[in-house]
């Protein structure tokens, strides 16, 4: 959600373009990917969006599949059709 210049309130070390991106993702992926998920992040924002790594603040929240509804189906019943990273 973008918030009115005037209601920006940002650290004093960081640009009016400071961005904070929160990921919500099933809990089971090893730190390694997470890593490189974030790494990405800093660079695609970076060149694409010109958003310097200094204005980029990246959360990751975590929970079991069970916290999780997809599809009409409790998370820890649904079959994925892809596997989490470790």
């Amino acid at each position: 959600m973008a918030l009115d210049g005037e209601d920006f309130v940002h650290p004093a070390d960081r640009s009016p373009r400071y961005t904070i991106v929160e990921i919500s993702m099933f809990e089971g992926r090893s730190k390694e990917p997470k890593k490189e998920l974030m790494r990405l992040l800093f660079r695609r924002f970076e060149a694409e969006l010109g958003i310097a790594p200094q204005d980029l603040e990246i959360t990751i929240r975590e929970s079991s599949r069970e916290n999780w509804a997809i599809r009409g189906k409790p998370g820890d019943e649904l079959a994925l059709n892809y596997t989490v990273a470790r």
